[in-house]
């Protein structure tokens, strides 16, 4: 997990079990989870603004958002 501040946004990263994604908060409330394997919102949760997009772009290229990729333990 990690925290990083970003044009009045809070950018919170998990990579998990279920998929890496960030959770966008601004002003301490939650603006949208995004998932960083498929690029898009998580299920039910509200669009994302263009802003917020280019912010995520950013911050992966960066490196400051990894996007990985789960291999299995077959």
């Amino acid at each position: 997990m990690g925290k990083i501040r970003r044009g009045n946004y809070v950018f919170v990263s998990w990579i998990g079990d279920h998929g890496n994604h960030v959770h966008v908060y601004r002003d301490g409330r939650l603006v949208v989870k995004w998932n960083l394997d498929h690029h898009c919102e998580e299920p039910g949760s509200k669009p994302a603004s263009r802003k917020i997009k280019d912010l995520i772009e950013e911050l992966r290229a960066e490196g400051k958002l990894v996007y990985e990729i789960k291999k299995s333990n077959d």
